[in-house]
């Protein structure tokens, strides 16, 4: 198995805060090797963007992955992980710090955003909203 993997990671909330889910898709090449979604329970979207970041990094560092290009469609996480952006806002900081803290378990990670017309952002999303439609059928 590759030590290198690409993962494309979407979080949603319905209302901020509201009822909140997270998908990880793990590629490798063209392959989907893993698919993860939960829900998470009420978060903001910022929030959530972030929970998914750090699911991704534990189920990348779970099956002995080294490198990683992580994407999502948040342009503020990326650049925040990325150092471009400050964290201002204090209920992100300790999200980003568990971030930064799991990154110590990889050779290198790289994060970038991207549309979510991507296809493999835009199956992250079906898959946040599957979860939280099936959330609210619940209800």
């Amino acid at each position: 198995m590759p030590e290198s993997v690409s993962i494309y990671t979407d979080a949603g909330a319905r209302g901020n805060p509201g009822p909140a889910a997270i998908a990880v898709l793990f590629f490798e090449g063209s392959k989907l090797v893993k698919q993860h979604g939960e829900y998470i329970g009420s978060a903001t979207n910022n929030q959530a963007e972030y929970r998914a970041v750090i699911k991704d990094l534990e189920l990348a560092h779970s099956l002995g992955k080294k490198e990683l290009e992580l994407f999502t469609d948040s342009e503020l996480v990326a650049r925040q992980l990325n150092g471009k952006y400050k964290v201002k806002d204090a209920k992100l900081k300790p999200l980003h710090e568990q971030a930064k803290s799991l990154e110590k378990n990889f050779e290198k990670v790289s994060y970038a955003s991207l549309p979510r017309s991507n296809l493999r952002i835009w199956l992250a999303d079906r898959l946040v909203n599957k979860i939280l439609d099936s959330y609210q059928k619940k209800k």
